[in-house]
């Protein structure tokens, strides 16, 4: 690794959404870590839709003082009901975003003694690469998923902007790819031009002005896929993972962090199936009942997290009848579960997923296997990396939409059941992967390398 002369600063831009924001603080703490001539200042911006991340963010600065905070201004939010589509909601308010991003900068750059050597952009984020140009900053793009992830977005540039995904479309041949990749797991936004289609285009555009690319992987898990796209046509590709916070508290008050640890310590070693979907999950009454059955005729004790109070049916029934009373000391619910400390526990010997990358990479830390229940967003493209690339995962579902077809009491018995038999093949892959992430980011490992290799060109850039 090239040794910094001088001190010098990273500005980074993420998106304020806890499955982005985690993982980018965790690079910026292992950027300092890496180097202690770095200093990073994280410019925050208030989505109207999302919870405010301040707490997070400055749990991680006070710790951390060479981690900054810089609020930017509110704007005004575009039309609710562009919320009907994410990516280009997100794409409108980036780009009205822009000249409080360039205003803010520029003040950095004349009250900051230390150069700013870099700009560091959520994918969502990546048309302030134009603030960077403007001022002389080489812009890196963060990528909080996966390779094959970003593989979608590549072949988006040898399309039109209004050639839309199709349900009926043939597999397709996506580079980064082994297998070829039936339509029905792409993310919903494809489907639709106003949906979100033209908002992966136009972001897709953006991304061969990227100085780099730094994904939150590690080389041993996706090979195939990084070599697939480390070519010309693309900015060089920085596996840096598994960015992980083994720290996080959440908001979780103690009392009930203990009853579950608690519960836990009292079963046997893998003999409890994990079940979480997510902060963003609601299911149905119907296909909540459903689960409550799949886990009463399944035989497997259980730890289920709701999040969010499932909603009601017309009788304000949502689990079956006596299933609170049969579930005692079989298994037990909550609204939110210390995700880390139970995929690392003992006692739990599997995970019912949404297949959201970080669950994905804290299931893979702990050496816990997944059932693929994806939800939202890249979550279907995931679990199909997972199942039918990577050999990670048990299928429940790789294409399940909410709204669509229900997954039957039958097919959660059959899943679960699968999942947590210890002669399954994939519970000695993911026990293989589990040592193989964790070599990869210390002294030596893959991902330790590639973070000297990504300093390297930060700081030869200037």
């Amino acid at each position: 690794m090239v040794e910094m002369k001088e001190k010098s600063e990273l500005i980074f831009f993420p998106l304020p959404s806890i499955g982005h924001l985690a993982s980018a603080l965790q690079l910026a703490q292992l950027l300092i870590k890496s180097d202690n001539h770095l200093s990073i200042t994280v410019l925050s911006i208030k989505l109207p839709y999302a919870p405010s991340s301040d707490e997070y963010i400055k749990s991680i600065t006070t710790s951390q003082p060479q981690i900054k905070l810089i609020d930017l201004p509110r704007v005004q939010p575009p039309p609710q009901e562009l919320l009907k589509s994410l990516p280009y909601y997100l794409l409108t308010f980036m780009q009205d975003l822009i000249p409080h991003v360039k205003a803010t900068v520029q003040n950095i750059l004349s009250t900051y003694s230390n150069p700013v050597i870099g700009l560091v952009l959520d994918l969502f984020c990546v048309h302030m690469i134009d603030v960077g140009n403007e001022l002389g900053i080489p812009s890196f793009l963060f990528m909080p998923s996966n390779v094959g992830y970003l593989s979608l977005f590549l072949s988006l540039q040898k399309r039109q902007i209004d050639d839309v995904f199709n349900d009926s479309d043939p597999e397709l041949l996506l580079p980064g790819f082994a297998n070829l990749v039936p339509s029905s797991v792409l993310p919903n936004a494809v489907f639709s031009k106003d949906g979100g289609y033209v908002a992966y285009y136009k972001l897709a555009q953006r991304f061969k002005d990227a100085k780099g690319i730094i994904i939150n992987t590690f080389s041993e898990l996706e090979k195939y896929a990084i070599d697939a796209l480390s070519h010309g046509e693309t900015p060089p590709i920085y596996a840096v993972g598994p960015l992980i916070d083994l720290k996080v508290k959440g908001n979780l008050d103690q009392a009930k962090h203990d009853k579950i640890l608690k519960w836990l310590d009292e079963q046997p070693p893998c003999s409890v199936v994990y079940l979480c979907f997510g902060s963003r999950a609601s299911f149905d009454p119907s296909q909540t009942r459903e689960i409550a059955l799949g886990l009463q005729h399944c035989g497997v004790k259980f730890l289920w997290a709701m999040h969010s109070p499932p909603i009601r049916d017309n009788a304000g029934r949502t689990l079956p009848e006596g299933f609170l009373e049969w579930m005692e000391g079989k298994g037990m619910l909550c609204e939110w579960a210390p995700q880390v400390e139970a995929l690392a526990h003992r006692a739990i010997g599997g995970f019912v997923s949404h297949c959201g990358w970080n669950s994905i990479l804290e299931s893979l830390w702990f050496g816990v296997p997944i059932l693929t229940w994806p939800i939202y967003a890249e979550q279907q493209l995931n679990a199909f990396r997972m199942v039918k690339e990577l050999g990670l995962a048990v299928e429940l579902r790789l294409d399940y939409r909410t709204g669509g077809d229900l997954v039957m009491a039958e097919e959660v018995v059959k899943g679960v059941k699968k999942l947590m038999n210890r002669d399954n093949g994939v519970h000695k892959k993911v026990e293989e992967i589990k040592e193989i992430a964790r070599k990869a980011v210390l002294s030596g490992g893959s991902s330790f390398i590639s973070v000297g290799k990504l300093i390297d060109n930060m700081t030869c850039s200037n």
